[in-house]
């Protein structure tokens, strides 16, 4: 019996401060999303301008931060106290939104399932946006480019998609030096290449096909991602299901 009540306090104790520990990094999360928010609304940098290239009717991202940021920061803030207090009622406020966030986890999971090639579609739309916005905004160039490098991609769904960009198409009344070619994050590259060519991707697309898998990649970024997503869905599901245990 002693044992037992030897025991109890000691379990608790461990409960609480792993609650805490959770509700730290939660409550740091928040801080740093409201921080990126504040940031982006302030800069007007590459996060408040993607709703002039999105289908939002208008809704600026950069609110979805903000709204993220302060729900992890009252939560956490919430959890943070209701452990260390031992305060029942914040520890109930903060149990039955996490609920609720967890639901909404779920739910968006299953959307995301269904309506998959919705998602698809919105993806080739943005892409295909910031393709004809490239030259427009800098955070935006550098949002593609990054993008296009990393997947190692070149348009939505091929090279060609660049003919909508007007600096990059094949009609014959563009007169820029960038006609039928494609950024230089477009570029396969070279190990041996220290400098980055920027004028790598001149005149690509007027090779034939052949030549042009040589010197720029030819795989669009939307396939690239689904490429991505099965080659890592062990990684990618196994950090959801960690999360949700955590939140469970």
């Amino acid at each position: 019996m002693s044992g037992k009540h030897y025991k109890g306090p000691e379990v608790s104790c461990c409960i609480k401060y792993f609650i805490f520990g959770f509700n730290v990094i939660f409550w740091f999360l928040g801080i740093a999303f409201l921080g990126i928010g504040l940031w982006a609304w302030n800069e007007k940098g590459v996060l408040s301008n993607i709703s002039s290239i999105t289908d939002l009717g208008g809704f600026d991202p950069v609110w979805l931060f903000l709204v993220v940021g302060g729900v992890m920061f009252i939560l956490g803030f919430a959890g943070c106290i209701g452990a260390l207090r031992e305060n029942t009622f914040l520890l109930k406020f903060f149990s039955v939104f996490l609920g609720i966030i967890f639901f909404l986890e779920l739910t968006a999971g299953v959307l995301a399932f269904v309506f998959k090639d919705w998602i698809k579609d919105q993806l080739y739309f943005f892409i295909n946006n910031n393709i004809r916005a490239y030259r427009d905004d800098i955070d935006l160039q550098n949002l593609i480019d990054f993008t296009q490098e990393y997947w190692q991609c070149c348009g939505a769904f091929g090279a060609d998609d660049w003919n909508l960009n007007i600096y990059f198409n094949c009609t014959d009344s563009n007169a820029s030096r960038e006609r039928c070619g494609v950024p230089f994050s477009c570029c396969t590259k070279d190990p041996a290449e220290d400098v980055i060519n920027t004028q790598c991707g001149y005149d690509a697309r007027q090779k034939p096909e052949v030549d042009q898998q040589i010197v720029i990649y030819t795989k669009g970024c939307v396939p690239q991602f689904e490429k991505w997503l099965q080659d890592n869905l062990t990684i990618v599901a196994g950090i959801f299901i960690g999360i949700a245990l955590l939140q469970m």
